[in-house]
């Protein structure tokens, strides 16, 4: 991942604490006498389980005084990116998001988006992976792709809500593979639980969640995973990329940071220090090492441009499969 360019200065945020580049020794690491994490979910997912990381290693490394985080859940973050979005030229604020909140301001037609914020960075991610049952005739992705082009609709495949991450990779693969979107059978459940229990039971064809969702259960026998959406492999573990399997698709359920719209340029250039730093520390790796959490960190120039075309794709995507206008 490209890695942003060192600062020579950084000027003194609201609580009069100076930002120093991440490079700098352990001793002069940046000081912030107070941050907002702001989370448009409940507590316990992705997004919470990413702010909880973050303050996790921020008050390891000393880096700020106090960190007090918010959640305004609703609607795959809908409902509270207005309340952020309304907190315009707040210092110290920041919202941990993803994806999701791309696709779902896209599905619900939100008036707001994302793209109303102050991108900081994207910061990590998680690979979905396509499995089938453990008895499924189904070997290989190559096995997949065949039996998905011939009878799409024969090929019920369980994930998460209409319109989430696991949905858009399924029109991601039907698209790339030249199978009309409107014949997709896709089950949307409400948790991984039920979603699990489907596709081990063989009440699907297959299945796509997060990584981390169905580890234990391909670990145990009882799914085949047959490709993931990352990259790259990850480490340790014995499945293709479906890009390495022929199918040229990538998606990540990525996270990142958001400042609110209306900082000025100094301020937002302090926390994109802050976040730059806090990436690249040893105590990052390690959590990130724990959590099985891919670190695919992106600066706000390069998160920036992303980001419009990612809103760009995943509507795109969402629209063929009848869930955008």
């Amino acid at each position: 991942m490209p890695i942003l360019t060192t600062r020579r200065a950084m000027l003194a945020s609201t609580f009069g604490a100076t930002l120093v580049p991440w490079s700098h020794a352990k001793a002069q690491t940046p000081k912030i006498n107070e941050l907002r994490l702001f989370v448009p979910a409940a507590p316990g997912g992705g997004w919470d389980g990413t702010a909880r990381a973050i303050e996790k290693v921020l008050k390891e490394r000393k880096t700020v005084g106090t960190i007090q985080l918010e959640n305004v859940a609703g609607a795959g973050g809908t409902v509270g990116l207005p309340r952020f979005i309304g907190m315009r030229g707040r210092r110290n604020t920041l919202m941990v998001s993803g994806l999701t909140l791309v696709s779902s301001a896209i599905a619900n037609k939100s008036p707001m988006s994302a793209s109303q914020t102050t991108p900081i960075a994207r910061i990590t991610g998680e690979t979905h992976v396509l499995v089938v049952p453990a008895d499924s005739p189904l070997k290989t992705l190559a096995d997949f792709v065949k039996a998905f082009r011939e009878d799409p609709r024969a090929m019920v495949v369980a994930g998460g809500s209409a319109g989430g991450t696991d949905h858009i990779l399924l029109g991601m693969l039907a698209d790339r593979l030249g199978v009309d979107t409107s014949r997709i059978n896709y089950v949307a459940y409400s948790g991984g639980g039920p979603a699990v229990a489907a596709i081990i039971g063989s009440h699907v064809k297959a299945g796509i969640s997060n990584w981390s969702e169905f580890a234990s259960h391909i670990e145990s026998g009882k799914m085949r995973a047959l490709g993931l959406s990352s990259e790259e492999r990850l480490n340790g573990v014995n499945v293709p990329t479906m890009r390495e399997a022929g199918v040229d698709v990538v998606l990540y359920n990525w996270r990142a940071v958001f400042a609110p719209p209306g900082i000025p340029d100094d301020h937002r250039a302090e926390l994109e220090a802050l976040i730059e730093e806090l990436v690249k520390s040893k105590e990052w790796i390690a959590e990130t090492d724990q959590r099985e959490w891919q670190r695919i960190y992106m600066p706000r120039g390069e998160f920036a441009s992303f980001l419009e075309q990612e809103t760009k794709a995943v509507g795109e995507i969402l629209k063929r499969l009848g869930l955008a206008g």
